[in-house]
């Protein structure tokens, strides 16, 4: 039987003396220690947003849910003089939350939905007063009960100069910037001051450090210049030398090259910067990480413990590459904490589903092996045992025989290695799916006479990451001999939003020519321009290579980003693509970095492919997938479970072109052979039955939806007044809204069923999915359009079911576009008509899982159903409730467990933690369309 996770706090495992894990039952984000009755305790939150307080004894004390939403920052301290330190949570939603030591709320201070970032305590005068802000630019000083005493707007004083067009696509023309950090730090004098780090940009720019004495309204030293040229995700404080004033030290968040540690000397200023790049070999080469920094061992003899990923770096305080030490772990980790009273580090669950607090302790000798060997322990041990189980169900596995044979599914960048590589081969050549094209990173790419082209910007651009060395025939001797590999086909970049004339037009039409029939896929990468210039450049270079491409089998695979698919290609520019001239040749896919838009992008390019705009649709799993914030990307999982269940959604919904990097291939390879074998069943756009009659359709967009949709790196976009009295369908899409509530009327609660801006890759949608689609009917439709009608590409039972509503994203409008009616009203019919279609359909789920059903025979459905925890594994109950047809018989068809149908009515199903089932459902008369 496969197990599920682990769902209360259990007694700590030791595997040293120097290591302690507690089980909690939770994804661990943010570690932080308390004193409750005199004694050190653990402060845990959740990625759910519950605040935990924990014994080192592994003893559960206290728990609060809160808000339901993520905690950005937590802070322990005694405001209220009772010797326990109270804990202060900046939540997602807005709020500062004040909790007492058992764990119960003392206030909560709400400004406005601004998702509130950062908060400590700072002393004046022997007061103490708790300072919070966050993405609404400000910082406010509250008493320690919870009342307001002044806010201070950072445009009054901020240092940080944005760059572009103020006020256009590119960044906000407000002012100011986020409190990143809010910290207090024992200043030049010894006297406690407080240290507020500024960004404005969550992708560049490395901010400034603004000291302030406590209660006054501008800095009194603005430390600007921080090096690495990249955000800031760590910030903690030691007096390393004793002498009673703190030092910063400070951690990037991004990749390795850029990656540093800096060591701020409040006394005097100097600064030592620790550069991880110079120690790749050591700390590994790729992957999205935090640094994070704390000392360790006496004053005067400490050391600096960094933990980077899955790996820590131990130092002197002078950075001697000499004296360092590096240790290796199989896990990264979500957070680094220590306790000031104990000297013990603490360390947030492992990343790929953890549920773990680890306490480590470095005065114990041991503690460096206990690190190197940890185990799996909780729900990532579940993971790691569920994943056992399904394959050696599917060693036995055999499609049922009414089911057709697997379609082809192209692996597009899988970078197979060592043993893998032969059973992958002779997986695609026994069963014909999936298959492996060869793929490659060009290492140059051409330089040619741009002087044609018609905008000057695309005449001058070029991506700095490539080296612009080859004539046309150097290029095409790079590229064509990769299609005598053996493999069927070739993926490789043959451009990118920086520069999408990496290759020439012609270029790429004679590797096009060249690949005699092999399938040919050219990646272009972060496409999310809309200007003119870019207008031009559809129209000079991607139609006329997709008019070359027709009946050759090549493809121009889009990995845009943000709201491309449900904005920015229903512009004027893309309506080529969109009509279906080129339904063979373009392929919609996603780069989903920092995105908050997960549960449209699948609905709009589902929708794309459902309409008959294209005839295929891709996806993407990349390590930062996971990093919904760059100014925290703990996005370096080394078991790429959230990757496995994301894939299985997709092809569940037809997906055929995969553009994945490789992480840990030998877990992800359990995918290759559901495919092979047909335990995951991909369906073709009319065997889909899990489609809402319900669809939205996009007029071209709102031009503020459009902007901000498509603008998730600036940070400063919060306006009040604007968010209150101009509502959008699609809402909170910007810079602003890290993991932050979605709205009552936004499409992704109605209609996705999801909460937050946050990793939402595995969506509900209870109702059906409900795509987002060319307009149909009416002002907006274009009925000559060579992709058809939306009705005649899906099953037969949508044919007198489907009903339409059409958007710009801001509004709703009527089909005749004369009335618009305003998002937060509308909403309400749009919410009940979906919920009244959905008992039009075979069955519905409810549940925190992903689903989708798809005909597979007349008499049999294949539900597929999978835990939708992205980064937050657990096992859960799914609930199938039937609507239009009466099930006969249920079978799991990895494990060929029978359920219960007899009530008819509805069948719970348990999803195990980090895993999926499929289902085959007997039915007892014919699916048809309704009369």
């Amino acid at each position: 039987m496969i197990l599920a996770a682990l769902c209360a706090v259990s007694p700590p495992r030791a595997a040293s003396p120097g290591l302690v894990s507690i089980e909690t039952g939770y994804t661990i984000c943010k570690v932080r220690t308390a004193v409750n009755r005199g004694v050190p305790t653990i402060v845990a939150s959740s990625y759910e947003g519950t605040v935990l307080g924990l014994s080192y004894e592994g003893q559960r004390q206290w728990k609060n849910e809160l808000s339901g939403f993520m905690n950005r920052d937590l802070w322990c301290a005694d405001i209220t003089g009772d010797g326990d330190d109270e804990v202060l949570a900046a939540n997602a939603d807005g709020s500062l939350y004040c909790l007492d030591g058992a764990g119960n709320v003392l206030w909560r201070f709400h400004a406005n939905d601004a998702p509130m970032n950062a908060v400590c305590v700072v002393r004046h005068e022997g007061v103490p007063y708790v300072v919070c802000g966050g993405y609404d630019t400000r910082i406010t000083y509250l008493t320690a009960q919870g009342e307001r005493v002044k806010a201070i707007a950072s445009s009054t004083y901020s240092a940080e100069k944005p760059w572009g067009k103020p006020g256009g696509k590119r960044f906000p023309a407000k002012r100011g910037h986020i409190a990143n950090f809010i910290r207090a730090v024992r200043g030049p004098d010894g006297k406690e001051v407080l240290a507020v780090h500024g960004a404005l940009h969550s992708n560049a720019g490395t901010g400034s450090i603004y000291l302030f004495k406590p209660m006054a309204d501008t800095p009194f030293r603005t430390i600007p210049d921080l090096p690495g040229g990249k955000p800031y995700g760590d910030f903690s404080t030691s007096d390393i030398d004793g002498d009673g004033i703190d030092e910063i030290l400070m951690g990037t968040s991004t990749m390795i090259h850029d990656s540093v540690v800096v060591w701020i000397d409040l006394k005097d200023g100097k600064r030592r910067v620790l550069n991880l790049a110079d120690f790749r070999r050591e700390i590994g080469g790729f992957g999205y990480r935090v640094a994070q920094t704390v000392s360790v061992g006496a004053p005067g003899r400490q050391r600096f413990l960094t933990v980077f990923g899955s790996r820590i770096v131990i130092s002197p305080p002078g950075f001697d590459a000499k004296n360092m030490e590096f240790l290796t772990c199989r896990y990264s980790f979500n957070d680094l904490g220590k306790d000031p009273k104990t000297g013990k580090i603490l360390l947030g669950s492992t990343q790929s589903g953890g549920s773990c607090i680890h306490v480590l302790d470095t005065r114990v000798p041991e503690w460096e092996d206990a690190y190197c060997t940890l185990q799996a322990a909780g729900k990532l041990k579940a993971v790691l045992e569920n994943t056992a189980v399904a394959r050696r169900q599917l060693e036995s596995f055999k499609a049922p025989a009414h089911e057709r044979a697997p379609r082809p599914v192209y692996m597009m960048t899988e970078k197979l290695a060592g043993d893998l590589e032969p059973r992958a081969l002779d997986l695609e050549a026994t069963c014909g799916s999936p298959v492996f094209l060869r793929s490659k990173h060009m290492p140059a790419a051409e330089a040619w006479d741009r002087s044609g082209i018609g905008s000057e910007i695309y005449r001058r651009r070029r991506d700095r990451r490539m080296r612009y060395v080859l004539t046309q025939e150097q290029a095409l001797g790079q590229i064509l001999p990769l299609y005598d590999s053996g493999r069927k086909g070739v993926a490789f970049w043959g451009g990118h939003g920086n520069d999408p004339y990496m290759f020439s037009t012609d270029t790429m039409m004679r590797v096009a020519d060249a690949a005699k029939g092999k399938m040919s896929v050219f990646i272009y990468p972060e496409l999310e321009a809309c200007d003119d210039d870019f207008a031009l450049v559809v129209r000079e270079h991607f139609y006329p290579m997709a008019e070359h491409f027709r009946g050759k089998n090549a493809h121009i695979y889009l990995r845009c980003k943000h709201a491309f698919w449900q904005s920015i290609v229903y512009l004027p520019l893309w309506s080529r693509l969109l009509s279906g001239e080129f339904a063979d040749v373009f392929v919609p896919s996603m780069e989903e970095t920092t995105d908050k838009t997960m549960e449209q992008s699948v609905a709009g390019r589902v929708g794309l492919w459902a309409s008959g705009a294209v005839n295929a649709w891709g996806s993407r799993c990349a390590r930062d997938n996971a990093s919904f914030d760059r100014l925290r990307q703990h996005a370096h999982q080394t078991i790429p479970n959230h990757f496995l269940r994301a894939q299985i959604y997709n092809m569940a919904y037809g997906a055929t072109f995969q553009n994945n990097f490789p992480v840990n291939q030998e877990y992800f390879s359990i995918l290759y052979d559901l495919v092979a074998k047909g335990a995951l069943y991909v369906p073709r756009r009319d065997e889909i039955v899990s489609f809402s009659p319900v669809h939205l359709s996009m007029a071209e967009p709102d031009k503020r939806y459009l902007d901000e949709g498509n603008n998730a790196k600036w940070l400063t976009f919060y306006d009040e007044e604007r968010e209150r009295n101009s509502p959008m369908v699609f809402s909170r899409l910007n810079g602003t809204w890290p993991g932050a509530p979605v709205t009552e009327w936004d499409f992704s609660r109605y209609a996705a069923g999801v909460k937050d801006r946050r990793l939402n890759f595995l969506p509900p949608y209870e109702n059906g999915l409900v795509l987002i689609t060319p307009p149909q009917r009416g002002a907006f439709a274009d009925e000559d359009a060579p992709r058809g009608r939306l009705v005649d590409h899906l099953h037969p039972l949508y044919k007198s079911i489907l009903k339409e509503f059409v958007t710009d994203g801001r509004n709703y409008i009527s089909a005749d576009g004369k009335r618009t009616f305003a998002a937060d009203e509308y909403y309400r019919t749009v919410e009940a008509a979906i919920k009244e279609a959905a008992t039009q359909l075979p069955l519905t789920v409810t549940g925190d899982v992903a689903w989708v059903c798809a005909r597979t025979a007349p008499t049999h459905l294949r539900l597929t159903l999978i835990d939708s925890g992205y980064i937050n594994p657990k096992a859960r109950t799914a609930a199938v409730h039937f609507h239009t047809v009466r099930p006969v018989r249920m079978i799991d068809v990895l494990s060929n467990a029978v359920l219960d149908t007899s009530a008819r009515s509805s069948v719970n199903v348990e999803v195990p933690c980090g895993l999926f089932r499929f289902m085959d459902i007997e039915l007892e008369r014919p699916l048809k369309a309704r009369p």
